[in-house]
């Protein structure tokens, strides 16, 4: 009876919880906007003009600017040299270079990055999931003498954030008919949560 009860607390808890938390976050999220800009805004504003939520719908607004400005050339070259300035940075370069990388696992051009989703040949009838990430020898490092073409692949790990990237012979390669974010979700989660299926 204890074993059953506790099953099922358990059943709902993992359930309810990535819902629970989805919902955290967007909350958080709007609520931590509508704070920051919202004082700006009843700065600049009436009291009676101002609504709850324009905040939000500011902040929106804001991001959905710089996104369009990083589309130019200039507003992306001015970008460029702030970054690289961050990465010349003793402890700021580390801690930039973590979260901005976290982040670009979720950017729209993440799929232009990976090229094409591989199964790679581990040896011993094994293989792991990969992204092509430079589909040229010519990119690569390598010896000068070394005639094989290669590629690098991304084996990203699951559960975390992370993985590692190889330089493979295209030879020990097989393209898999899945998205990048199909793959990525499969991958993350050891299998778990997609279960491999196709949306």
């Amino acid at each position: 009876m204890f074993r059953f009860i506790t099953r099922q607390i358990l059943t709902g808890l993992i359930t309810i919880l990535p819902v629970m938390l989805t919902l955290y976050l967007i909350y958080w999220f709007v609520v931590s906007t509508e704070k920051a800009l919202g004082g700006v805004i009843k700065f600049i504003l009436p009291d009676v003009l101002y609504w709850p939520g324009m905040g939000f719908v500011a902040a929106l607004l804001l991001v959905f600017v710089i996104g369009m400005l990083m589309q130019l050339y200039v507003v992306k070259a001015l970008f460029n040299k702030i970054e690289d300035l961050l990465y010349h940075m003793p402890l700021i370069k580390s801690v930039y270079g973590a979260i901005r990388d976290f982040f670009q696992y979720f950017s729209p051009s993440r799929q232009t990055e990976f090229q094409q989703v591989v199964a790679v040949d581990m040896g011993n009838d094994m293989e792991l999931i990969g992204f092509v990430t430079l589909d040229s020898s010519a990119s690569l490092p390598l010896a000068e003498d070394e005639q094989q073409e290669k590629v690098l692949v991304y084996l990203p790990m699951s559960y975390n954030i992370g993985g590692y990237p190889i330089m493979m012979p295209t030879s020990r390669l097989r393209p898999i008919d899945m998205s990048m974010e199909q793959a990525m979700r499969f991958v993350l989660t050891a299998g778990v949560a997609s279960n491999g299926d196709k949306d």
